[in-house]
């Protein structure tokens, strides 16, 4: 058979899950779901019923379980148009479908070696190494239940700078500057957002070797911001000023998280004479809720307060070019598990990202076990 006609080799991998974070499909979901993601922090439910008030005002539904189930669907449509036979499942870290519930149904349909693809593209505990101890859990809850072949996980690599990551959302922010009034689009501002964490989270985010200022978890939003502004550079011939700012903080306030606030961005921006904003989530894989309020509700309403015009750039999403990106992680994964030569995508400064997290990468306030690591209990 001619390499044209070879089908696409996935070995040792005998199927894909997608892990995503999970979010509530109706009023009644609003509040269990948000317990799941504050277990163990001790929030009274009144507080989380006011903080629930983001999902109330889109009737209690979270938009991700949909944006999950439409990349889903463009996976398998991707897989099987290239010929690639691996199944694909789904779970998520704090609604149905539950990780455990879909890893012992894995393991019931045979499923031994399962890649994983995590909607997070970045370094940070929060983003990569607790989905990892997450994974340890449900492979801790199977085992416990006598569950005789535990599947082995692998969690894939970091993919911010991965064409089929960067390209869809270089032509979103074309597409949402032509959307801008004609004649402020050339002195428009770029505010690449994403989610805020906490200073010392950042700092520790990635390997040892990347900790710092900032750490892996900055750098690496620095170095696709400037990929997009390029881009948009070379196809405007205009040079736009940018500028990486968070959103989303959900901390106390004693504790240092990283800023500017998009908000306070944009109220900066405004005093300084900026003709128009356009806000694009790079730190965001889908349109979920943090997307659809804090940036197309909150930070748009603050906008029009300040009499600043403002476009929002799309995600990725389901976008093909994203689905063959996943498609291709998980044969370069496979073909270095099979011990071949691979030639890995990626685009910027820094370079593809590590295949296993090193101990001390992106590390928890306290231990706890993370599967798909050096360290991983389940090898």
């Amino acid at each position: 058979m001619s390499d044209q006609l070879r089908a696409p080799d996935a070995g040792p991998y005998d199927a894909l899950l997608l892990l995503s974070f999970g979010g509530p499909e109706g009023p009644e979901d609003v509040v269990p779901f948000l317990e799941n993601v504050t277990r163990g922090r001790g929030i009274p439910r009144e507080r989380l019923k006011e903080v629930g008030q983001h999902y109330f005002r889109f009737g209690g539904v979270s938009p991700i379980n949909g944006q999950n189930r439409e990349l889903l669907d463009a996976l398998r449509k991707d897989f099987a148009e290239h010929g690639l036979d691996l199944p694909v499942y789904w779970g998520n870290r704090n609604w149905a479908p539950y990780l455990t519930d879909v890893l012992r149904e894995m393991a019931a349909d045979g499923r031994r070696r399962i890649a994983v693809l995590a909607t997070s593209a970045y370094a940070s505990y929060s983003g990569c190494r607790q989905y990892r101890e997450n994974l340890a859990d449900a492979l801790a809850a199977l085992a416990e239940e006598g569950v005789a072949e535990l599947p082995r996980v692998d969690k894939l690599r970091h993919y911010f700078n991965h064409p089929g990551f960067v390209q869809p959302m270089v032509e979103g922010v074309l597409a949402s500057l032509a959307a801008l009034p004609q004649d402020v689009r050339a002195g428009a501002h770029l505010a690449f957002t994403t989610h805020s964490i906490p200073t010392a989270a950042a700092d520790t985010s990635g390997p040892v070797e990347e900790h710092g200022d900032g750490g892996a978890y900055v750098r690496q939003h620095l170095d696709v911001a400037r990929l997009i502004a390029d881009a948009v550079r070379a196809e405007t011939g205009t040079e736009l000023p940018w500028q990486l700012v968070y959103q989303s903080r959900s901390g106390a306030p004693h504790i240092p998280w990283l800023e500017p606030d998009i908000c306070d961005h944009l109220e900066s921006l405004h005093e300084a004479g900026a003709p128009a904003v356009v806000m694009v989530p790079i730190g965001f894989v889908s349109d979920h809720m943090e997307v659809l309020y804090d940036l197309d509700t909150e930070a748009t309403a603050k906008a029009a307060e300040l009499g600043l015009p403002i476009a929002r750039s799309a995600t990725v999403g389901a976008d093909p070019r994203f689905a063959a990106a996943v498609r291709d992680l998980v044969l370069e994964r496979a073909a270095a598990e099979r011990g071949e030569a691979v030639e890995r995508c990626a685009l910027g400064a820094l370079g593809p990202s590590h295949d296993l997290c090193a101990v001390g990468c992106c590390p928890a306030r306290a231990p706890r076990p993370a599967a798909a690591g050096v360290d991983s209990p389940y090898a």
